[in-house]
């Protein structure tokens, strides 16, 4: 694929008002080599000599998709004809520094049939599937040059490609074409250095400058035409005084833009990085969509199941990325005779990684990944509704119950894999670890710097056990290649992958042993402080002052006396943590005080029974069959529902 040496063209483009100088001294260069002050990388020489070759003229014609899937994406497709060869080149559209310009540039020849008739292995072929997909390509713009080249050769070696090039850009029956006069010096890669003091030199004798637009750019801005940049989502800063939805909204917006953001990355599949990102944001939106449910729209829970169906997609192609870069550095460290049945291993994974990218590209090409992307960009415009009490309460109420929610989740899973130290328990709480700790971070804005450290704690837990994960999917995936009857492998390939899953069940022996450690760290002072620093914000706010009825629900009403334990919310008897009494307002001045008509349910606040302005009816009451409680089957459907995408979370668990 791309990222090779021959794919990077590396020039310098620089605007000219007028070619004739630069044509004399070209002229002049190739009577009688120029003394200029350049060093070989191979020979000590300083004399440059210039060959002139035929002219000829161009006829560039610009293609994109009608919503601009390619431009968006930092590519441009120019199908470029010539006398007596025709050929389509994709480019990124990296920007130009001082003129100079680093960026993938890949040519296949145009076949009969034009570009819809390009070989999907072909370099551009296989670059134009995967980012425009079932799309057609639609003209853009047409740009014509007359060029004149010449080659640049020090010694005997060429080492650039000078072009004065004429363009005219049609933009349109009504407007006077565009004129360019344009001096381009492609330059080989290791000459790019050796030949900087040239460029300088001819830039101050030749009137030059550093071009900033590509011709493509110039034309695009000569004819008015914008290229739309990422969807206006809406606001994703959180306020001094936020509701809970203004927060839910915000962070969706956010994760949500991340996710278009890799997509065209993780089309092309040149940088595993990309889709890393992008299987990070799904799996952070998802975790926003349960965290926030009550603040949200019911159809919310549908966009949920469906960034399921994607982080499923994502999943199978990061897993095997992960897996071959691990493979890679096994290599590295196994013997001479060893390294031929890890090639033959390796070949295996890499079939395997192509059927998954097919599969994923068919999911993100699918009307339903479309109506997804459509549906969601749409909900998140409308933005929280203005009748959900859950959504306008204070986000200061609610902050702290969401995470002691997600708290209770990991600490009760905490304790089953503490006693059972069964893998599958230790995978449930990595799920529960990093919803903890992505309720923290959803609200980290709300309390500056008084989540981090805790935040950073609960990481060593995830990722600890994300390699334990990870070391148990490795050797699943081992085990199924070796006894497939139809996986072709050696029997000296399918004995070193033995050893290489033997290797992995040591990592993950030890990664057990070491794991209760990171585990203390759950209900540690770092806890104690979190969460007392939430509850402090939340008793000082003046915005629960206008929020009638405000209670803390979920913790103790008044600093217990030590040693009396309680049943908390995963059932388990533990002691109760002692809060700062100076921390919470005398009785008589607190708002709920004599007041217990709201009540705290499902991660949200419920509004009072008193009759609300904004809704078309009364919310029910906390004993109305419509209202369960945090323990109801109804809530217990929606913990359900907090499952874990298909694949079962495998590698990749540095999820960030």
């Amino acid at each position: 694929m791309g990222g090779q040496g021959d794919d990077v063209e590396i020039e310098w483009q620089l605007d000219a008002l007028d070619l004739r100088p630069m044509e004399r001294w070209l002229q002049a260069a190739g009577r009688e080599p120029a003394l200029l002050d350049i060093r070989s990388p191979s020979v000590g020489v300083s004399t440059v000599t210039a060959v002139a070759r035929g002219a000829e003229r161009l006829v560039d014609t610009y293609l994109d998709t009608a919503d601009w899937r390619l431009a968006r994406s930092g590519h441009v497709l120019r199908v470029r004809r010539r006398a007596g060869r025709d050929e389509v080149t994709m480019k990124n559209d990296a920007p130009a520094s001082s003129g100079l310009r680093r960026r993938l540039e890949v040519t296949e020849r145009l076949p009969e049939g034009g570009v819809g008739a390009l070989d999907s292995a072909g370099p551009v072929g296989w670059r134009l599937r995967a980012l425009a997909g079932r799309h057609p390509l639609v003209h853009v713009l047409e740009v014509r040059t007359r060029r004149r080249p010449f080659d640049l050769y020090v010694a005997d070696e060429r080492v650039a490609e000078v072009a004065l090039d004429e363009t005219t850009i049609a933009v349109g029956t009504n407007h006077h074409p565009v004129r360019l006069q344009r001096v381009e010096i492609e330059a080989e890669p290791d000459w790019v250095k050796p030949l900087a003091p040239l460029v300088e030199t001819l830039q101050r004798e030749c009137g030059l400058r550093p071009a900033t637009l590509s011709k493509f750019e110039a034309g695009l801005l000569a004819g008015g035409v914008r290229i739309p940049g990422p969807p206006d989502l809406g606001p994703t800063s959180i306020g001094p005084d936020p509701t809970t939805g203004e927060v839910a909204f915000a962070v969706l917006r956010r994760q949500f833009a991340a996710m278009l953001a890799n997509e065209p990355g993780t089309r092309l599949g040149e940088d595993p990085e990309a889709l890393h990102d992008m299987r990070v944001a799904t799996r952070r939106l998802r975790a926003a969509l349960a965290l926030f449910a009550d603040a949200l729209p019911v159809r919310a829970h549908h966009v949920r199941s469906e960034l399921g169906w994607v982080a499923d997609a994502l999943g199978a192609v990061r897993d095997l990325d992960v897996q071959l870069d691990r493979l890679e550095e096994w290599r590295s460290q196994t013997p001479d005779d060893d390294r031929g049945a890890l090639g033959d291993l390796a070949g295996v994974l890499h079939r395997q990684r192509a059927e998954a990218r097919a599969s994923l590209l068919a999911d993100l090409d699918a009307a339903r990944y479309e109506r997804l992307v459509a549906g969601f960009g749409t909900l998140l415009r409308q933005g929280p509704s203005r009748r959900s009490p859950a959504a306008r309460a204070p986000a200061f109420a609610s902050g702290p119950e969401l995470v002691r929610g997600r708290h209770r989740a990991a600490m009760k899973a905490a304790r089953r894999a503490r006693h059972t130290r069964e893998p599958g328990d230790f995978h449930a709480l990595r799920i529960r670890a990093k919803r903890l700790r992505y309720a923290l971070e959803f609200v980290s804005e709300l309390y500056p710097g008084q989540t981090s450290k805790y935040v950073r704690a609960v990481v060593r837990l995830q990722d600890a056990l994300g390699l334990m994960q990870d070391a148990r999917v490795a050797t699943e995936r081992l085990h199924g290649l070796a006894t497939a009857p139809s996986s072709g492998l050696s029997p000296t390939t399918v004995f070193v992958m033995g050893g290489i899953a033997e290797r992995y069940r040591q990592e993950a022996r030890d990664l057990a042993h070491a794991v209760p450690r990171y585990m203390k760290k759950l209900r540690g002072g770092g806890w104690r402080r979190t969460i007392g620093a939430m509850d402090h914000r939340r008793s000082e706010h003046p915005s629960l002052a206008r929020w009638p009825g405000h209670t803390a629900a979920a913790g103790p009403t008044r600093p217990p006396v030590a040693g009396i334990a309680a049943v908390d919310g995963a059932g388990a008897r533990t002691p109760w943590v002692r809060e700062p009494v100076e921390h919470r307002p005398p009785a008589s001045s607190r708002p709920d005080a004599g007041d217990d008509r709201t009540r705290f349910r499902h991660g949200g606040w419920a509004a009072p029974s008193a009759p609300d302005p904004e809704a078309s009816q009364d919310p029910p009451s906390p004993g109305d069959p419509a209202s369960p409680s945090p323990r109801s089957p109804a809530n217990e459907a929606r913990a359900g529902a907090d499952a874990p995408s298909h694949n079962g979370g495998g590698f990749g668990h540095d999820d960030r």
